[in-house]
């Protein structure tokens, strides 16, 4: 099974979040800003590799408190 992001809004969330293929882990890459955005949703796809291949999505929906107040 492989996996991959098919969709991100905020578009901008593209630079922040990496999706490992493999395994499906999600890891941050960059700063998340609570006065910019709030929440992300992540669009996700999973596909295996057989003959015909075969797929699954879900919706990931990330919100963002702000904890430094």
């Amino acid at each position: 099974v492989t996996f991959s992001v098919s969709n991100i809004f905020p578009e901008k969330g593209m630079h922040i979040f990496l999706l490992n293929a493999r395994t499906g882990e999600i890891n941050l890459a960059g700063t998340m800003d609570y006065e910019e955005i709030r929440l992300y949703e992540i669009q996700i796809e999973a596909r295996d590799k057989g003959t015909p291949s075969l797929s699954g999505h879900c919706k990931l929906l990330l919100e963002v408190l702000d904890v430094n107040d």
